[in-house]
């Protein structure tokens, strides 16, 4: 591999030597960066970034965002809530439509100890589910109803919204306002619709609040992809999270650029079977199986133009080499860097994080890894 292909310098395998492969590295310059990006651009226009740590589930990085600005996390489960909790956080929002038991309500009581605690809801049976295991009246719970924006996955109808909240305070639940996920900005070009369908299907739940009302102080959106075409003049809050590190859809997506990647699969050429394949040590169970439709190939292998990896099964990565210079080519032995196609699911794969500073590598626990309960 000559000089000028190289995989860039913060991802070189000499600056990573005596990690064993496949593993997850972080560049923290990187990281700062990109958290320093998204917190000035939220800043300079008065929107609350609480960030989404279901991406990274490490209170290391969690801490990082709150000194540079942010104010509370998001959580996907209660599990989650759990960890970033113990880690001194507390102020959680649960993003989604928690139904509660008996066993969750000891848990959330628990949670309720330490942390302010924000939980979505949709539905009537969920406001029924918390009044039912005495959550109701709790100075330090809060709800945001849920709606839908395009994505057609989880959320009433804006309409809807009023209807919903009402219901809920009148059974002694404090209701704060609602959220929604532009999910459909994942796509090529679609980030600005889906912001814009952010926007209105907020703006018309606040509307559906008032005529009930009611006041619906938090307008919670948000998604790497479209944070920053929120419509700030209805949106008060994003949920960004893959920001912090993006991978290789946000590359495709035109989000980031191979440079703002803070997390690279390192991994090492195993076999070279043939003239146009190379197999590497990482497969499904390191660099995750998403594969969009607008990404080509399992993750985006740096320092090999052409190449491209194909197929994955556990433990192998097998790269398709037709399309490149056979003298760029890595051998066997050779480590490489792969930027994952969705971060996300790639991390809670991993018992840490290997992140480099100027000072050297320390070891960051995913410490919410498979807490999806």
């Amino acid at each position: 591999m000559s000089e000028e292909q190289r995989p860039p310098t913060r991802w070189a395998p000499e600056r990573w030597e005596g990690i064993p492969t496949p593993f997850l590295a972080v560049d923290v310059p990187t990281l700062r960066a990109n958290i320093g990006r998204a917190q000035a651009f939220c800043d300079d226009r008065g929107l609350r970034l609480r960030p989404h740590v279901k991406t990274h589930k490490t209170p290391e990085i969690a801490r990082l965002q709150v000194d540079a600005g942010a104010r509370g996390l998001a959580v996907a489960t209660v599990g989650e809530a759990e960890c970033f909790a113990a880690a001194g956080f507390d102020d959680l929002f649960i993003a989604y439509p928690v139904h509660t038991n008996a066993a969750l309500a000891r848990r959330l009581r628990q949670l309720l100890e330490t942390a302010d605690l924000v939980l979505g809801i949709d539905s009537h049976d969920g406001v029924d589910a918390l009044v039912r295991h005495g959550l109701s009246d709790h100075p330090r719970l809060s709800l945001l109803v849920e709606v839908e924006c395009g994505l057609r996955r989880t959320g009433v109808a804006p309409e809807d919204a009023g209807r919903l909240a009402s219901y809920a305070a009148d059974h002694g639940l404090a209701v704060s306002g609602v959220f929604t996920f532009p999910g459909h900005g994942y796509a090529v070009g679609a980030a600005g619709a889906a912001a814009a369908d952010e926007a209105k299907a907020l703006s018309e739940a606040a509307a559906a609040f008032s005529d009930a009302g009611l006041s619906c102080t938090v307008r919670s959106g948000g998604a790497t992809p479209t944070y920053e075409a929120t419509d700030t003049t209805v949106v008060t809050e994003t949920r960004p999270g893959v920001y912090a590190f993006h991978d290789a859809q946000q590359v495709a997506l035109g989000a980031a650029s191979p440079e703002d990647v803070a997390l690279a699969v390192v991994t090492t050429v195993v076999s070279a079977p043939a003239p146009d394949r190379i197999v590497l040590d990482a497969g499904s169970k390191t660099l995750a199986a998403d594969r969009p439709s607008f990404v080509d190939g399992h993750g985006l292998l740096l320092g090999v133009p052409g190449a491209r990896i194909d197929r994955i099964w556990e433990h192998h990565g097998v790269v398709d080499t037709s399309g490149a210079d056979p003298g760029e080519v890595p051998k066997v032995g050779d480590r490489v860097a792969v930027l994952p196609n969705h971060v996300c699911t790639a991390v809670n794969l991993a018992d840490r994080l290997y992140a480099r500073a100027a000072d050297g590598i320390v070891t960051w626990d995913v410490a919410a890894r498979g807490r999806n309960g």
